[in-house]
């Protein structure tokens, strides 16, 4: 990557610095981030000399190189007011995160950006962590139903983000409820996990690592695309390069099938990223993480994800990331209004445009896939019947 990818960046700075007001609250970093301003600026020339360094992408944007802004000043500029925001005070890696996702044409980056501003100003996910699941029955069902948690962190410091693909059932509350819950744990990961990984590590923290376990993936996965597409086209399009790497465990022959079909859909960028392991993958897993670290379903040595004695699966509400996530959520719904009572009902939120989502596509090739299985052993049931409708 030659100099360009540095020019990119602070083009893109450039024109975010126009939008306007109601883009850039949701836009800005905490105040107190500003005590890390000095370290940071280090780590940002460090990010882009790592960048520069890279030669797995090249210059792809059209626009030619323009006079670049002292560094300082962009990035002080950004460090006003407070608020929940999208970098966190990582202005540089948000940037690289957006251009990597449109493979550094600043334009499409700069739209990609600026949708994603809207889409949070318009469906006020700022204030999403201010909006419990209630009741709390409610929200143990989707937490047994929605298998995602955190089961601590990688060596270096990385959030680790267990997600049981083939055990999750998605029928005990409404889609939107589902997809609540999926950004709540997202901006908790992006409010709170990453940057306290940050202040603890002295460095920028910004990605995070996901085991996928495949434990009991079956044809009976049909009835959840059209969710798991809304909840991929909401990370594609809002949370672009938030997983540095992901683990791939329990590998039934339906995923193995797929994946065949998959894995060239997917960009490069991505392509690298993604490790099958054999079995559960607890000896792979542990060259990058503490077996205290290890999700429940990685602990033993064949596949499978049965917990040893004593585990508390990180799925489970009882886990302490999900007793912490629930009362940060609760907390904050008391914060400007202590006297109201919380309400229940789910947080309608507008699913973006999916055209440029890299998981749609990879969507309707799974559901082929699961097709053609289907008729190959053929089954009788009608895949029809398996849709999630319109609603």
């Amino acid at each position: 990557m030659s100099m360009a990818s540095h020019e990119a960046v602070i083009q893109l700075q450039a024109l975010m610095d126009q939008v306007d007001e109601p883009l850039k609250n949701t836009f800005k970093c905490e105040i107190w981030l500003r005590d890390l301003f000095t370290s940071f600026l280090v780590s940002c020339d460090l990010i882009l000399k790592r960048e520069i360094q890279s030669n797995a992408t090249g210059w792809c944007g059209d626009e030619g190189p323009s006079t670049l802004k002292p560094s300082v000043f962009v990035l002080w500029s950004c460090l006003k007011g407070t608020g929940d925001n999208v970098h966190q005070g990582y202005l540089t890696e948000t940037l690289v995160r957006f251009l990597k996702a449109r493979e550094w044409n600043v334009s499409k980056a700069h739209k990609m950006l600026v949708d994603c501003l809207n889409w949070r100003v318009t469906n006020e996910i700022d204030k999403i962590l201010s909006k419990p699941i209630v009741p709390t029955e409610l929200y143990r069902a989707v937490r047994d139903s929605q298998h995602i948690g955190m089961s601590g962190y990688s060596k270096e410091g990385l959030p680790i983000f267990a997600i049981g693909v083939g055990l999750s059932t998605f029928d005990k509350a409404s889609v939107n409820y589902y997809v609540q819950s999926h950004i709540q744990i997202n901006e908790y990961r992006d409010r709170v996990v990453l940057p306290a990984a940050s202040k603890k590590c002295k460095k920028p923290i910004t990605t995070c690592v996901k085991v996928l376990d495949m434990t009991g993936l079956k044809l009976s996965a049909l009835s959840h695309i059209k969710l798991l597409t809304i909840i991929s086209t909401i990370d594609d399009l809002n949370y672009p390069e938030k997983t540095n790497a992901y683990y791939i465990v329990n590998v039934p022959y339906i995923f193995s099938a797929c994946w065949k079909v998959v894995k060239p859909l997917l960009q490069e960028r991505t392509r690298r990223k993604v490790q099958v392991l054999s079995g559960s993958g607890r000896d792979e897993l542990l060259k990058i993480m503490d077996f205290e670290s290890l999700p429940h379903f990685c602990r033993r040595e064949g596949s499978g994800s049965s917990r040893q004695s004593g585990d508390v699966s990180c799925f489970s509400l009882d886990h302490p990331f999900h007793q912490q996530l629930y009362n940060y959520i609760k907390q904050q719904s008391l914060i400007g209004e202590p006297a109201a009572p919380v309400k229940q009902g789910s947080f309608h939120v507008k699913v973006p445009e999916p055209a440029d989502a890299e998981g749609t596509e990879i969507a309707k090739t799974i559901e082929s896939e699961l097709h053609k299985i289907e008729n190959r052993n053929g089954l009788s049931a009608s895949v029809d019947a398996l849709r999630i409708k319109d609603s």
